[in-house]
């Protein structure tokens, strides 16, 4: 397993994939806390949006504040994240390389498994980067917006526990983004799959259903900000789990029983 990780972390170490995937998300995670504070100075209740979550001006006042960033952007930082694990997960297919992989190890679950392994690695360098970017820009954007940024202190759990909630969060959508990408052999489709469901198919099924709880953007969100009025904590976290299992359980079990012809 240990050459698995090892192998799928010198194929990922590609300056332009790295740059592309760390880009993206530190122009989102700038992007967003500088438009939520301004936003949230001038509506009374928090604005929402397709794949972004703004917290009110007394919640980015509060202790909370300085990494709210994090959750309200819960739903972008996914998708890239998707995006990058469906790349990761389709270019085997698509380069023909998975019939070499195949060859070389007949237990193809190992496959799988050593490349998520390899992914979340990344990702956790992408929620960091994520979260740094965050500290850095949020009591700028709170000054610019007239915002207090008293209560913050120097908590460092708030901290931690904001990366702990936004990687997990970051990793279901990579799960489901390789799932997707290893049942359909095309990154094309798994990323437009994730971004069609985030930007349109949720949106509508919210409006329909006056907003369940149970939908994936929504549990995400819940999980990134530490559960919500709406939805727990633990029980983000559940549904989170059961996401990721079955998202890997597709992913491994078409692995491991189709025939690899290219």
């Amino acid at each position: 397993m240990i050459r698995v990780v090892r192998s799928e972390l010198v194929r990922l170490f590609r300056p332009r994939l790295l740059l592309a995937w760390f880009g993206l998300t530190a122009l989102f995670a700038v992007m967003v806390n500088i438009i939520m504070f301004s936003v949230a100075m001038q509506q009374s209740s928090a604005p929402t949006g397709p794949g972004v979550a703004f917290p009110t001006a007394e919640a980015l006042a509060s202790a909370d504040g300085v990494v709210a960033g994090l959750s309200a952007a819960a739903s972008m930082f996914g998708v890239v994240t998707l995006a990058f694990w469906a790349i990761a997960g389709a270019n085997d297919y698509q380069t023909g390389l998975m019939r070499l992989l195949a060859s070389a190890q007949p237990r193809r679950w190992m496959l799988v498994v050593g490349k998520a392994i390899a992914l979340a690695l990344v990702t956790a360098i992408a929620a960091t980067i994520a979260l740094i970017l965050c500290i850095m820009v949020a009591p700028v954007a709170a000054q610019g917006a007239g915002i207090s940024i008293d209560a913050w202190g120097s908590d460092g759990s708030i901290v931690i526990a904001a990366w702990l909630n936004a990687y997990a969060a970051m990793l279901v959508w990579g799960a489901i983004g390789l799932a997707l990408a290893i049942l359909f052999r095309s990154s094309a489709v798994a990323i437009s799959i994730g971004v069609g469901y985030v930007l349109v198919v949720e949106s509508v099924i919210g409006l329909a259903l006056d907003n369940p709880d149970w939908l994936l953007g929504s549990t995400m969100q819940a999980l990134a900000a530490g559960g919500n009025a709406a939805v727990s904590h633990s029980s983000a976290a559940l549904l989170a789990a059961v996401y990721v299992l079955v998202s890997m359980a597709v992913a491994t079990l078409v692995t491991s029983r189709r025939d690899i012809t290219v």
